[in-house]
C-alpha cells in the first residue's frame, strides 16, 4: 500500500467511523471501488488508532472526570455513587457483548469482512437501524441518568456492528434514541462506549506487527494512515454532535441507501 492509499483510508477510516455510515463497510468498499491496494488487518487496525486518538483528544475532559469518578468510588468502596462512576462502568458492561462474540467467532468475521457484496447488503440494514431510531425516539434523558440496561442494550446493538456494512455508531446511537436519550447524547455515549473497542482492535495490530517484525518498511505508510484518520475523526465527532442538536439521521439515511446502490452496481458489473 503506497502513502497515498493510507492517507485515503485514513480519510475514510476518520471520517466514518463516527458518522453512522459504518466505516466498515467503507473499508471494504472504497477500496474495491477505487481500484486501491486492499488494506490488509494490521492497516485497518492502525487507522482505528487514529480514530481512538480523537476521541480521546475531543473527550478529554469528560474521560478524567470518568476515570475520577471510577477510582474515587472504588478508595470509598462506592463503585456507583456519582454519575461519573457508574458511566465508567456502564461502559465496561456495554463493551462486554461485542468483545466476547467478536473473539468467539474472529475467523468468521474475519472472513466476512472481506467480501464486497456483503458489506454493500449491510449498509441497508444500517439505513433501517437508523430509520427505526428515529421514528422511535422518545425523550430527552442525559448521560446521568443512565441506567445498567440501557448500556447493555446499547452494548448488544454495538455487537451487530461486527459485520461489515452495520455503523457501529449508527446502531448505538439508534439504541441509544430508542432507550429515551435525545440524538447527540445517544451520539456521545456511543463514541465513550466505542473507546474500548478502538482500543482492543489497535493493541491487537500491536502484537501482529511486533510478531511481523517488518516496522521498519511499513511505519511511514502506517503513521500517514493514523494522522489522517486521527484529524478527519476529530473533525466529524464536532460535525456530527453540532449537527444533531437541531437535525435528524436521515440525511444519513439516504446516503448509505444511495452508497449501497452504488456499490452493488458496480460488484455486478
Amino acid at each position: 500500500m503506497s502513502i497515498l492509499e493510507a492517507i485515503i483510508l485514513g480519510i475514510v477510516q476518520g471520517a466514518t467511523e463516527f458518522l453512522p455510515v459504518s466505516s466498515s463497510g467503507h473499508l471494504v468498499l472504497v477500496p474495491y471501488l477505487l481500484k486501491l491496494t486492499e488494506p490488509g488487518l494490521t492497516m485497518i487496525a492502525i487507522v482505528h488508532e487514529g480514530t481512538l486518538l480523537a476521541v480521546l483528544a475531543y473527550f478529554r475532559r469528560d474521560i478524567w472526570e470518568i476515570v475520577k469518578g471510577v477510582l474515587g468510588g472504588l478508595r470509598r468502596r462506592q463503585p456507583l455513587a456519582t454519575p461519573e462512576s457508574r458511566l465508567g462502568w456502564f461502559i465496561v458492561l456495554g463493551s462486554i457483548p461485542a468483545a466476547v462474540v467478536g473473539l468467539l467467532f474472529e475467523s468468521y468475521f474475519e472472513e466476512v469482512f472481506g467480501a464486497p457484496a456483503v458489506a454493500a447488503g449491510f449498509l441497508l440494514v444500517t439505513a433501517v437501524l437508523l430509520v427505526i431510531g428515529e421514528r422511535l425516539m422518545s425523550g430527552k434523558k442525559t448521560l446521568t441518568h443512565i441506567t445498567w440496561l440501557d448500556a447493555l442494550i446499547i452494548g448488544v446493538f454495538q455487537m451487530f456492528a461486527l459485520f461489515p456494512g452495520i455503523s457501529r455508531s449508527g446502531s448505538t446511537i439508534t439504541a441509544g434514541l430508542i432507550r429515551g436519550f435525545d440524538r447527540a447524547t445517544a451520539a456521545r455515549f456511543s463514541f465513550l462506549l466505542g473507546i474500548p473497542a478502538i482500543l482492543g482492535a489497535g493493541l491487537l495490530a500491536v502484537f501482529d506487527i511486533v510478531q511481523a517484525g517488518n516496522l521498519g518498511s511499513q511505519w511511514p505508510t502506517m503513521l500517514a494512515g493514523f494522522v489522517a484518520a486521527a484529524v478527519s475523526g476529530y473533525a466529524c465527532i464536532h460535525f456530527l454532535l453540532t449537527w444533531l442538536k437541531q437535525r435528524s439521521l436521515y440525511i444519513f439515511v439516504v446516503y448509505v441507501v444511495l452508497f449501497s446502490i452504488v456499490s452493488f452496481v458496480a460488484i455486478s458489473f
